[in-house]
């Protein structure tokens, strides 16, 4: 193969970026294709790569950037199954977003700058995925983590954006402090940054410190992949615009933290007690997003925690020892994840908000997008995991690698003993995964009813494109109590969505249905990469199905049950949610049927507010440190700046003195050293 090509791959987007800074305010005309042309290359040369290097083959090239006076550091190359699956994803999703927010950002006056740091955030994604070195691969990763302050920020002139990119920025450093030690710790132990290297050095079992070194990398793939208990950023960070959401949460941020784990897993196979907190951390993210998911009014917000349970499904596979099924996962999540947000851009453009209960409300809705209508409800289906979509086939493959592990038969495919893995681990990803179904099944199914099948949106007097007026009715008109991430809204809403915006969900509707039977046949998705089984076992598939099958039911049940109270006139309030009147709203309250109040009952309230993690944070943290900071600023101030002050004082009354003393008369000092002399001898001779 010639290096080229992969060099390149993460190359173009990088200087795509440069370019669409350099010439996007002179030349708008230009940002666009700028921003479109290198990372829809960048795709097909990763697409290209991938066929190249083929199956069961590995490529490693370096060459030395610098010497430390230990492990060396160096520009390196490491492409097998894995990077090559995963590039491409990356470039199939970041080329949607970029025709997707030609449109979507069509009149924002920042867009040049939007675009390149969309490019620059898939150059790094790609540079984690290609690179060989872990220090070359910690660029990569902090550059993403740059990227996604600045994009989630990119409305920086309303406080929730301000606030949810500071949140991301801090969190996700809080675990890549961490994170840095444990790479630092592993290079050392391994005698190289190397990615070849350290996996050889894990096989042979010459890492001195396995446990310390896999928890703090975990502290890192927290805070990235946004699992418990540094879950809490993702979901404030919908208040970036959609098209972002779609890139962090299908194809890169999230992804880089599972995906390093899954290179490394050797490493974390030495060590059972990091596989057990790994089955923890991802057992309480995966019940604990999908409770939230379900409660939730924001539609992005109820995406966001979804994604946050499916990272866990990813996580969760990792921890039972078989990392084919993670990023089987993974690639599979990717697709369906981005078509979900870029549908659900569609729906926030046509309806002029983020608020499910205030969807509910607009008649024909769904007539109004069909496509948005049509691709969603396909990757709600592919989220539930039902056959014969790509969820079904890679959720099952997670719960067949828990079953194995609980067991004690785990799949780590050579890379390590069955017995690395404790049952217990695998017993707890299996209980948590097939609640985690459950649950998925009702929120993905109380989404779509509610947004596009509410009663309350068909017997509403209001016309099918709203005036401007009703049109700030609507946007204002979720749930008070509910936690909401709006955006700017620039569209114009007598005008259908673009082809730009239409397209990339079909494209991405593709994958989304056909991907799972890649992984059915041992010749074609096993065999790129670790050569084990991806097919679901009986038990799991019958069982994963039917549990979401219930779900679905359970909140399908709910919802005709809230929808006949509404019907009748006798809402009750545990029941149904209610959107308050606002200004311009008509006479009578809206109504809206919201099958989560009965299927979560009391934990309705602590789900909807993240069961309160975000308070605690702010008691434990938040409100210390800003105590600690007043108390700084009055040391300054008071007792630092009073010395300072007083030494000023001091200094200045002593000037005086010696003023006054300055007559001018000689006689005066003549007579004042005699003094001084006299006085001197006689202490002197005394």
């Amino acid at each position: 193969m010639n290096l080229a090509l992969p060099v390149l791959v993460p190359a173009l987007p990088a200087l795509g970026a440069a370019a669409t800074l350099a010439v996007g305010k002179k030349a708008p005309g230009l940002a666009r294709p700028l921003a479109i042309v290198p990372v829809a290359v960048s795709a097909v040369l990763a697409l290209v790569v991938a066929l190249q290097l083929g199956t069961g083959q590995t490529l490693d090239a370096a060459t030395r950037l610098t010497p430390t006076g230990g492990p060396d550091i160096a520009l390196a190359l490491h492409l097998d199954g894995f990077s090559s699956l995963i590039s491409v994803l990356v470039g199939l999703v970041a080329t949607c977003v970029q025709v997707y927010s030609t449109a979507y950002l069509k009149k924002d006056p920042r867009y040049p700058s939007y675009a390149a740091l969309v490019s620059l955030f898939t150059a790094a994604m790609f540079l984690v995925v290609y690179s060989g070195d872990l220090i070359v691969l910690l660029v990569g990763w902090e550059v993403m983590g740059l990227c996604s302050y600045f994009l989630i920020g990119h409305h920086w002139e309303t406080a929730d954006a301000r606030s949810a990119s500071l949140k991301a920025f801090l969190v996700t450093k809080l675990g890549d402090v961490p994170f840095l030690f444990g790479i630092f710790l592993l290079g050392a132990d391994a005698g190289s940054f190397r990615v070849p290297d350290v996996l050889a050095a894990a096989t042979e079992g010459r890492l001195g410190h396995p446990t310390l070194t896999a928890l703090l990398l975990l502290a890192g793939v927290a805070g990235k992949s946004a699992q418990f208990p540094l879950h809490t950023w993702l979901p404030d960070a919908m208040a970036g615009p959609t098209p972002v959401s779609a890139l962090i949460h299908a194809a890169t941020m999230v992804a880089a933290g599972i995906y390093l784990v899954a290179r490394l897993l050797p490493v974390f196979l030495l060590s059972g007690a990091a596989l057990v907190v790994l089955a923890v951390m991802a057992a309480v993210t995966m019940i604990g997003s999908a409770l939230c998911a379900l409660a939730q009014d924001d539609l992005k917000r109820v995406l966001a925690y979804s994604t946050v349970g499916q990272l866990g499904y990813m996580a969760g596979a990792l921890a039972t020892g078989d990392r084919e099924a993670s990023v089987f996962h993974l690639v599979s999540h990717g697709a369906f994840k981005a078509l979900l947000f870029l549908a659900a851009g569609v729906v926030i453009h046509a309806a002029h908000t983020n608020s499910i209960s205030a969807m509910s409300r607009i008649p024909g809705l769904r007539k109004r997008v069909p496509d948005a209508y049509w691709t969603m409800g396909i990757a709600l289906v592919a989220l539930v995991g039902l056959p014969p979509f790509s969820g079904f086939f890679s959720k099952e493959a997670v719960l067949t690698a828990a079953e194995h592990a609980a067991k004690g038969e785990a799949l780590t495919n050579g890379l390590g003993p069955a017995s690395a893995v404790p049952q217990a681990a695998g017993w707890i990803v299996l209980i948590s995964a097939g609640l985690t179904a459950l649950l998925t099944a009702a929120y993905a199914a109380r989404l779509f009813l509610v947004a596009f099948h509410s009663p309350a949106g068909a017997v509403a007097a209001a016309p099918r494109v709203l005036s401007a007026a009703d049109r700030g009715t609507v946007a204002a008109e979720h749930e008070a109590d509910a936690p909401y991430s709006p955006e700017l809204d620039e569209a114009d809403p007598a005008a259908a969505e673009p082809p730009a915006m239409r397209w990339p969900l079909w494209v991405l509707a593709v994958p989304t249905m056909g991907f799972g039977i890649a992984g059915l046949r041992s010749d074609w998705l096993p065999a790129l990469l670790d050569g084990g089984s991806l097919r679901p076992s009986a038990v799991t598939a019958v069982t994963g199905t039917g549990l979401a099958v219930v779900g679905a039911l359970a909140a399908y049940g709910a919802w005709r049950s809230a929808t006949a109270r509404l019907g009748t006139g006798r809402p009750a309030p545990a029941v149904t949610g209610r959107v308050p009147e606002q200004g311009a709203a008509p006479a009578a309250e809206v109504i809206v049927a919201d099958p989560g109040r009965t299927l979560l009952g009391p934990l309705f309230g602590p789900a909807r507010h993240g069961f309160g993690v975000d308070r605690l944070y702010h008691a434990l943290f938040v409100r210390p440190v800003g105590a600690a900071a007043k108390l700084v600023r009055f040391l300054d101030r008071e007792v630092v700046e009073t010395y300072v002050r007083g030494s000023a004082v001091g200094a200045n009354l002593l000037g005086r003195a010696v003023r006054l003393a300055q007559t001018g008369n000689a006689q005066t000092y003549l007579s004042a050293l005699l003094a001084a002399v006299v006085l001197l001898t006689v202490l002197v001779a005394v």
